[in-house]
């Protein structure tokens, strides 16, 4: 699973989060927060966000579907929601044509596996993406 957490890491820069919170003590804020300050782009995803509403200096989009009907390139899917939603979240990144989808730590889901290796697209489950980013030592830089 780490040569395709590296590959994902390395090759990829955009990443929706699906789940990202308001709350900064929950992971599901922390972890969107530490991608950001390593560099990568965050497209903050909340199917109850206020519309307009806005989470580590971004926009926040209800779907994957609203953000790339917004011109938002989505390259990769980073899930923050419970494991049985996992294979939804994966069919709707199929649709916007992401490249991966990662599940957060904690997170597993068969269905999901399946609907991505079928799309072609890298997956990983059950690790936390700032972590792995950490021990890697992968930061992209701006511009």
């Amino acid at each position: 699973m780490t040569n395709t957490a590296e590959k994902i890491l390395r090759d990829f820069d955009t990443i929706a989060v699906v789940g990202l919170s308001r709350d900064p003590a929950k992971a599901a804020h922390s972890v969107p927060a530490a991608m950001r300050d390593a560099g990568f782009r965050i497209i903050p995803v909340n199917p109850v966000a206020e519309p307009g509403s806005e989470l580590l200096g971004q926009t926040v989009f209800r779907s994957l579907g609203e953000a790339a009907e917004a011109g938002r390139p989505i390259e990769v899917v980073n899930v923050f929601r419970p494991s049985p939603e996992a294979a939804a979240v994966t069919r709707d990144a199929v649709r916007v044509g992401a490249k991966a989808v990662w599940l957060q730590l904690g997170i597993t889901s068969a269905e999901a596996r399946e609907l991505a290796s079928r799309a072609g697209m890298l997956y990983v489950e059950d690790e936390c993406m700032a972590v792995v980013r950490a021990r890697l030592g992968i930061v992209k830089h701006a511009g």
